[in-house]
């Protein structure tokens, strides 16, 4: 006679009962673990996510000293072409009396009328005016910043090489060793993108 005939249906009963109340602990420790992987899971993917947006916002934000000066601001008045222009507070102007069209974004090579980059300004675009008497390799390498709210024009009037202007901020400089200041660019587009006092999308349209 072999132990299961042996048994009592009591201690069938219990026998039976022990082994239901032990696939409940395996199950409910199956599913704790289960869990704990689930939600170990989930905070990985949220922790690479809030990396990742860290790491787009510190992109995004200006990390080198601001050059750039203020400019007194002189309004946002239209003017007809071929209306008799003031006098502007700096060299691009920042600010004033304008055209009513813009001008289209991205790299130019041909010269645009400052009362229609004044109207950019004014959308929040940030201009970028060379020399023509830069290097073609400077030139060149200015194409990597156009963007919807950057447009990047000759100005044979400017008194440098260079400027950087937005509405109301100037940074005028001068190319030192055949070398575009990359990040200085760079921080100037990232701090006074969309300063202006129309909030408007980058120029498809436009001269």
């Amino acid at each position: 006679m072999n132990e299961e005939q042996q048994l009592t249906k009591r201690e069938k009963r219990e026998r039976r009962q022990r082994e239901k109340e032990a696939d409940q602990r395996t199950g409910r420790r199956d599913k704790f673990v289960l869990k704990i992987r689930n939600y170990s899971v989930v905070f990985v993917v949220i922790a690479l996510i809030g990396y990742g947006l860290y790491l787009l916002i510190q992109d995004s934000e200006a990390k080198g000293k601001d050059f750039s000066h203020a400019v007194p601001l002189m309004g946002v008045n239209h003017i007809a072409v071929g209306s008799q222009l003031p006098e502007y507070t700096s060299d691009p102007p920042t600010s004033g009396p304008h055209y009513d069209q813009t001008a289209r974004s991205g790299f130019r090579e041909e010269t645009i009328s400052d009362q229609n980059l004044i109207h950019n300004l004014e959308h929040g675009d940030v201009w970028i005016a060379y020399h023509p008497r830069l290097a073609d390799k400077i030139k060149e390498e200015l194409k990597q910043f156009s963007a919807a709210k950057v447009i990047i024009t000759p100005r044979a009037t400017n008194e440098t090489d260079m400027a950087l202007a937005a509405w109301g901020r100037l940074d005028a400089f001068n190319i030192e060793n055949n070398t575009l200041p990359v990040e200085r660019i760079k921080d100037f587009i990232k701090r006074y993108t969309n300063k202006g006092p129309e909030k408007v999308p980058g120029a498809s349209g436009g001269i």
